[in-house]
């Protein structure tokens, strides 16, 4: 077992690595631009050291500065949470050169399926259900209007290269295709410096559902579950929820063996997120994440694992504490992102926390690196905290998440805590009934 792990990120998961580095006896190292010079992971973390000015670019982007705080705090390994460097195959072969174990999948894992094109055909081979779209890239107008042509309108173009919703473009007819098409293109060229792109048939109404798995890169391999992260604004995930309302137990089995005999077949390690649109009964592969999730935490809460421990131990070349036989789903779990945002705008609100006080009882969990009297840096995402509630069943997570939000006090800022009061109030919400267009025509109906 490793005796000191480097995080190579910041607050809310970083701070999550830090306890679960310390629930284990391992000596945790955290990294921090001077903006964070105060931030709570530092604070929480057996040691600290500055790798770089406030940019992330300079600091939790730069990997010589990573690797030379490696060096000088003695770091064995590395986790990189999410986000950063969490899933750069070049970062993980830099660290296999130096001798560091990166906390996570192999270099080729991610690369493969980093790129969108490679990992539909990679799944394909493996048996996942994939949406019917074009074979690989698509390097021009013309054989793009071909492709709408053969699977029919509409279609989205989307970046082989892309993620969080960049450099993905809706045409719903050919006469929307030259502008999409352009659009993605230059998009995806901006955001990941690689232009290509490829065509899928879009679903009119699908929910968003993830599958967990979880390899020991030997060939061993468990799913856990599902999640539905169908509430989305402008393909950003804000609300999600394990197990998904619209998954049966006999659906969840079958889409789970498929998931964990593809991931067992490719010897893939740690921990990793196989995405999927749902209509109508069928999946459709979207892409792969291979890293550990923001919403991770409903996972643990219905099966009652702890997904960053059992990462360290497959890391360090240690069979997982579980296998399939030993999961079952226990009771309903559901997090919201909460974000330091102006509503309805949602525009970024850094600033100084005047108050703060985090709910708690029964089934509650606040992932969060704020404090009162800290201040948000402008420099990083705007996720702020993560509320995670756990019941018996989906009313009483709902009934707990309402209780829980009017205990959560966030004073000094902006926050997007009074979107999920509204959204608790509407009925398709309380009953399950959505889809991953829902959120945005609610929004523009009652916000924007």
């Amino acid at each position: 077992m490793f005796d000191k792990i480097l995080i190579a990120n910041r607050g809310e998961i970083a701070l999550r690595v830090v306890r679960a580095c310390r629930e284990m006896g391992i000596r945790s190292v955290a990294v921090h631009s001077t903006a964070d010079s105060d931030a709570m992971h530092v604070r929480m973390a057996d040691e600290s050291i500055c790798i770089g000015p406030p940019s992330g670019t300079d600091s939790y982007l730069s990997i010589p500065a990573i690797v030379a705080a490696c060096e000088i705090t003695g770091a064995q390994a590395i986790h990189p949470g999410y986000g950063f460097l969490s899933e750069n195959a070049k970062f993980v072969q830099i660290l296999e050169d130096h001798s560091l174990t990166f906390i996570g999948p192999s270099a080729e894992h991610i690369r493969v399926m980093g790129d969108k094109i490679a990992a539909k055909d990679t799944m394909k081979k493996l048996g996942v259900p994939c949406v019917p779209g074009s074979d690989g890239g698509v390097e021009t107008v013309e054989d793009a209007l071909a492709i709408g042509e053969e699977f029919g309108y509409p279609v989205i173009v989307k970046a082989t290269a892309g993620g969080g919703g960049r450099g993905m473009k809706l045409a719903t007819s050919a006469e929307e295709m030259p502008t999409a098409f352009g659009a993605a293109r230059s998009e995806a060229k901006s955001a990941f410096g690689n232009d290509e792109v490829y065509i899928e048939k879009y679903l009119t109404r699908p929910r968003h559902i993830e599958i967990q798995v979880f390899g020991d890169g030997k060939g061993r391999a468990v799913h856990l579950g599902e999640r539905d992260c169908s509430l989305q604004r402008r393909h950003q995930k804000v609300f999600e929820e394990a197990p998904g309302p619209a998954i049966d137990p006999d659906t969840r089995a079958r889409i789970g063996k498929i998931c964990a005999d593809a991931v067992a077949g490719i010897n893939y390690i740690g921990a990793g997120t196989i995405e999927f649109l749902f209509e109508d009964g069928e999946f459709y592969f979207i892409e792969m994440n291979t890293r550990l999730q923001v919403e991770h935490p409903v996972t643990e809460g219905i099966f009652g694992v702890d997904l960053v421990r059992e990462q360290i131990l497959v890391a360090a070349g240690q069979p997982m504490s579980f296998e399939q036989d030993d999961l079952s789903i226990n009771g309903h779990a559901i997090e919201i992102r909460i974000n330091a945002e102006k509503l309805p705008g949602f525009s970024p609100s850094p600033g100084k926390i005047t108050q703060y006080h985090a709910p708690g009882g029964l089934g509650v969990r606040m992932d969060s690196a704020i404090y009162a009297g800290y201040s948000i840096p402008p420099y990083y995402d705007s996720l702020i905290g993560k509320l995670i509630v756990h019941g018996r069943d989906r009313p009483e997570a709902l009934a707990r998440l309402s209780r829980a939000l009017s205990e959560l006090i966030v004073d000094g800022i902006d926050t997007t805590v009074p979107l999920f009061h509204a959204l608790l109030q509407e009925k398709d919400v309380l009953t399950g009934d959505y889809n991953i267009h829902w959120l945005e025509k609610w929004l523009d109906a009652n916000m924007e």
